[in-house]
């Protein structure tokens, strides 16, 4: 048996980032009332915002401080050398009329979302202190969803089977684009409309000491990273109702294509109505170089751990070690396939992949039956489903080790709904176009892990 090389481990335990001054010596503070803000809830400060910012970005750099008060505020843009710094009880209120949001168009094709803080091609930048971003998400969003029925929305922007406007209407919180030497620290984030923070190409990015609180709505990503390298997530907290760390690569126009690189996932704690830490769906050029340790998850629908290529990604050189998850619905999910959209491009891999020390516990009921956004029910009786590693005909899950490895299953399994004798195992179905799940194969003729399409796997 070939043991998986882990010459690349050591490089990923060293910091990979330090975050250099966003300020420089002369830099001063810009206090957001001495540029007209006002704390008290009702008044808009996006322009008092955008002004303080402008003015120490002019200066070459320095902080604009949101003191103790609720400034409420729609979109505003982040500038090179400025440190936004939220004070202790200070509240930047996200505006609940989508009116007060915009996007920037950005010049290489990626997303062009509303967000309440936006940032394209910028250096140096931080967003820190101990205050609160609040999206105030569900109003928000019940707003937009309002806009349909009188007409104001086009049907092409509705999502009619889930019953909701789709998740690119719905501003996010946080949205840097392009943007190199990035921190994000201390701040809580609360309450988005979609995704509450994401990160698109950037290149150094520290998020630490982040918490995000965030069930509002649905497609509440905790934390969005895509396309971007040298990042390092520590000390973060996420309870959030859909995936709460998600590594994600998109498909680009003009043949262009971006993985992303050397990140680090250390020391967080995650609740998700979705996956805790979770490497794609999206994931058309790839992940590489990626270490995951330390991690808490608790009362989680699906995987605690997953990692999937569906788009022809090169996932390699990934290594999770040091996970405790309690309450989830699946412990570990590994996934390569690639659906019919992208048949005919190089089919990507998974390979080089080691899962250590993790202990983790599936219960018999739904992990998030009592939470208020729950994740979808399935339309038939099942047992609990085992954790997995499967590809597809002709694609391979290669060369993963699997070490110190304890999943306390509930029992109560079912003859009546599992018996398969040896004859009748190709029946699981391979359904290479469908979204990649734990529970997507139905039934399955295993309880602990489900193993197939691979090579090099050892236990």
């Amino acid at each position: 048996m070939h043991v998986p090389k882990l010459h690349f481990l050591h490089a990923l335990v060293l910091p990979m980032l330090i975050i250099s001054s966003v300020t420089n010596g002369a830099a001063r503070d810009h206090l957001l009332t001495e540029y007209g803000g006002k704390g008290d809830g009702t008044t808009l400060n996006s322009v008092a915002i955008q002004r303080a910012i402008d003015q120490a970005h002019k200066e070459g750099g320095g902080r604009v401080v949101i003191p103790k008060g609720r400034f409420l505020t729609g979109s505003f843009q982040m500038k090179s050398k400025v440190d936004l710094h939220l004070e202790k009880g200070s509240v930047l209120l996200g505006s609940t009329n989508i009116e007060d949001y915009y996007f920037i168009s950005q010049r290489l094709p990626t997303f062009h979302w509303k967000a309440l803080i936006l940032g394209d091609n910028e250096e140096d930048i931080a967003i820190t202190g101990k205050g609160t971003i609040d999206g105030q998400g569900k109003q928000l969003a019940l707003n937009i969803d309002s806009l349909f029925y009188v007409g104001e929305l086009d049907s092409s922007l509705y999502q009619f089977k889930e019953r909701r406007p789709k998740a690119h209407v719905r501003p996010q919180l946080i949205q840097l684009t392009e943007c190199s030497n990035v921190l994000i620290q201390g701040i809580t984030i609360r309450n988005g409309a979609s995704w509450v923070q994401c990160y698109d190409l950037c290149n150094g990015l520290t998020i630490d000491k982040v918490t995000v609180e965030s069930v509002a709505y649905w497609n509440n990503d905790g934390i969005d990273v895509i396309d971007s390298k040298n990042v390092r997530i520590t000390n973060c907290y996420v309870n959030a109702s859909d995936d709460g760390i998600c590594i994600k690569s998109y498909a680009r126009y003009h043949g262009l294509q971006f993985k992303c690189d050397s990140i680090y996932i250390g020391n967080c704690t995650v609740r998700s109505s979705a996956s805790a830490v979770k490497l794609g769906t999206s994931s058309f050029g790839g992940f590489t170089n990626v270490l995951i340790e330390n991690i808490h998850v608790f009362d989680t629908y699906r995987s605690a751990i997953a990692i999937e290529s569906w788009e022809a990604a090169t996932i390699e050189n990934i290594v999770v070690q040091h996970v405790k998850a309690r309450n989830t619905g699946n412990a570990i999910f590994i996934r390569h396939s690639i659906r019919d959209i992208h048949k005919g491009r190089p089919p990507g891999c998974i390979r080089n992949v080691v899962i250590r020390d993790v202990k983790a516990e599936v219960p018999f009921e739904q992990p998030d039956l009592y939470y208020d956004l729950r994740g979808p029910g399935l339309p038939f009786f099942h047992n609990v489903f085992p954790a997995s590693i499967t590809g597809s005909p002709g694609l391979l899950v290669e060369n993963v080790l699997l070490e110190d490895i304890k999943i306390t299953y509930p029992g109560r399994g079912s003859k009546a709904y599992a018996h398969m004798p040896v004859s009748r195992l190709n029946e699981v179905p391979e359904p290479t176009n469908d979204y990649p799940e734990f529970s997507m194969f139905g039934e399955l003729p295993a309880w602990a892990f489900y193993v197939r399409h691979t090579d090099n796997i050892r236990f």
